[in-house]
């Protein structure tokens, strides 16, 4: 591992020792603060996850802050600054890096290496991988983080809008194509105005661009290749859902009505969701759904989407970082815990048994589950912004790629516009992790 700052390194050997596994005994009567955000779902699947942790460990009481996603980050960095960091908090995987050469998260390895509790092998690797770390490269090396959970993201549809349009939905053997997406949105898409239906919500660049066999950057995340001719391609045929064939809404229509309320209304027939829109969804869709393969492109027939993750952090700085560990592997691997996410649609378990069994024999919907495991083993990719030091580069991207879904350029002129600045922020990123 590369050599830390000196403040970091003093942070690290003033750090106590973590005393094993999620079996380790509470230090006594303590309160340690855990923080996230989340719909009011995830927040009552929390609630109920800490009173079981409670009532395991009597001796300990967990003080739950909850902070809106956008205000998190912010809030958690000064936390950090004025010394008050959480004990235990969500860690955002892009943040993993940069906390852990400032010697803000404790290593977990031992909670996951000699748990009693479960075997690793029982556990997603791809879950465990977002949070391992060694110094130089992600996905190998010590654990910082305990998962949260893993987050397929599938395309969901309105089922009731496919059986009255005719429609049959792709198979997981034989997903449609860009062309077939595109020739079932428009016949799904209806009417004018406020009573407008949409085919789909805006579609997911991830997996456009890489089911079209390309990248934001090149394979040793070193060169940044928006430009590459199957990026551009994508890029714009996914505007062009919007632009040309109309059958997406528009920049505007999106910040007007948000596409997961514009979905519950019966406004749009497919949108992209995760496992943690399971429980809103069956309290609010008046609908029967169903999720689906995501389409593939025509030139690679590859099917492609993000496969995403928060994780549980501690701080090394906590005074009580026994009980704040056993409280993080609690939440990510105790059985009665993971239970309670199949029960409350926020998550699919992390342990992989209970996945493919409790998980998949559940009445409740999708009844597809099985689309979210096969993203998991089969074609979700962490997002490529993840695997590099800092997402200044990233930021800049998105930072005017509106400019493209509203048809002011077209996407060969953003990309060619932004690419020799992304290069810079990458090479800048790139410098600081070797400092």
């Amino acid at each position: 591992m590369k050599k830390l700052s000196a403040a970091a390194a003093l942070l690290a050997a003033a750090a106590l020792v973590l005393s094993g596994c999620s079996a380790a005994q509470p230090d006594g009567d303590t309160t340690i603060t855990f923080m996230g955000w989340g719909s009011p779902e995830e927040i009552d699947t929390f609630k109920t996850m800490i009173a079981q942790y409670e009532e395991k460990y009597p001796g300990v009481t967990v003080d739950y802050i909850t902070v809106a996603d956008a205000d998190f980050a912010t809030k958690l960095q000064t936390m950090i600054a004025s010394k008050k960091t959480p004990d235990v908090f969500y860690l955002q995987p892009d943040k993993l890096t940069q906390y852990v050469d400032a010697g803000l998260l404790a290593d977990l390895s031992s909670y996951v290496d000699d748990n009693q509790e479960f075997s690793v092998d029982n556990v997603w690797k791809k879950a465990l991988d977002f949070y391992r770390y060694d110094g130089t490269t992600r996905g190998t090396g010590a654990i910082y983080g305990l998962p949260k959970d893993i987050g397929p993201f599938a395309l969901a549809y309105n089922k009731d809008l496919f059986d009255a349009a005719g429609i049959t939905a792709p198979t997981d053997d034989a997903p449609w194509t860009w062309d077939q997406f595109e020739a079932a949105a428009k016949t799904l898409t209806q009417g004018s105005g406020n009573d407008k239906v949409y085919g789909s919500s805006p579609y997911s660049l991830e997996s456009a661009v890489w089911s079209n066999g390309a990248d934001w950057l090149n394979a040793d995340r070193t060169k940044v290749t928006v430009t590459d001719p199957k990026f551009v391609e994508a890029l714009q045929w996914v505007a062009d859902l919007n632009l040309v064939d109309h059958v997406v809404p528009s920049p505007e229509e999106q910040s007007a009505l948000p596409d997961y309320q514009r979905f519950v209304d019966g406004k749009v027939a497919m949108m992209g969701i995760g496992p943690w829109n399971q429980g809103g969804l069956w309290n609010d869709a008046t609908f029967n759904w169903d999720i689906m393969p995501w389409p593939v492109s025509p030139s690679t027939g590859t099917e492609a989407i993000w496969l995403g993750s928060i994780g549980f952090g501690v701080a090394n700085s906590s005074k009580d970082k026994t009980d704040a560990a056993n409280l993080a592997a609690f939440m990510a691997f105790n059985k009665d815990a993971q239970r309670t996410n199949i029960e409350k649609g926020q998550a699919i378990p992390n342990l992989i048994d209970m996945a493919k069994s409790d998980y998949l024999t559940s009445d409740k919907a999708p009844a597809n589950k099985q689309e979210f495991l096969r993203i998991i083993e089969d074609y979700g990719r962490i997002a490529t912004q993840t695997t590099t030091y800092d997402q200044e580069w990233f930021t800049l991207f998105n930072s005017n790629v509106a400019s493209v879904f509203k048809g002011e350029k077209t996407a060969a002129e953003y990309t060619a516009s932004v690419q020799d600045e992304m290069q810079k922020l990458l090479d800048e990123g790139i410098a600081k992790q070797g400092q």
